[in-house]
């Protein structure tokens, strides 16, 4: 009887696993607990890209032509934005999301070549992060990025009303 017990002993030593043991539910649990944390991730992600997009939207700036250089009247609106930012960042916080960028991606119409298109977007965006940091976003957690016409909202974009449509910038959240 000694020995049998003294064999069950050495062999759940032998096979650590074995004495650690856990309920078959546990593993289910765990994926359970992940899949709701990243549904509610996913939720939290959808409604904050809605906002930005329409408040992106609402808040567009002009550009002088051909140029990254803002028009003036732009600064309420980039106001607007960075406040609109800064609401995302603390429900991003309280919701436990630790690892996202802001993107502000910059769009152009479909006008002129497609290359310099990209680095007006480029620069574009770029001068949006730079305001929008200005007005407190931090820097780290704001990132540009140039689209050019690769992504128009209006197709074709053969009047002067559907280019100006075309000719913008969004800003997402990013995990």
């Amino acid at each position: 009887m000694r020995l049998k017990a003294l064999w069950v002993a050495v062999s759940l030593l032998a096979v650590p696993g074995v004495a650690l043991a856990q309920s078959p539910l546990d593993g289910f649990k765990k994926a359970a607990g992940k899949q709701v944390g990243d549904t509610a991730k996913a939720a939290l992600e959808k409604k904050i890209n809605s906002k930005l997009k329409q408040e992106a939207s609402k808040n567009q700036c002009s550009f002088k032509s051909g140029t990254d250089v803002l028009e003036p009247g732009c600064d309420q609106k980039l106001k607007n934005l960075a406040g609109v930012l800064v609401d995302a960042k603390k429900q991003l916080d309280s919701g436990g999301v630790k690892n996202y960028k802001f993107e502000v991606s910059g769009h152009t119409d479909s006008a002129g070549d497609a290359a310099k298109n990209k680095q007006l977007s480029e620069k574009r965006a770029a001068v949006i992060v730079k305001e929008l940091v200005a007005r407190g976003v931090l820097k780290n957690e704001i990132l540009s990025v140039g689209r050019g016409s690769e992504q128009m909202l209006v197709k074709p974009d053969d009047t002067a009303a559907k280019k100006a449509k075309n000719r913008r910038y969004e800003v997402q959240v990013r995990f």
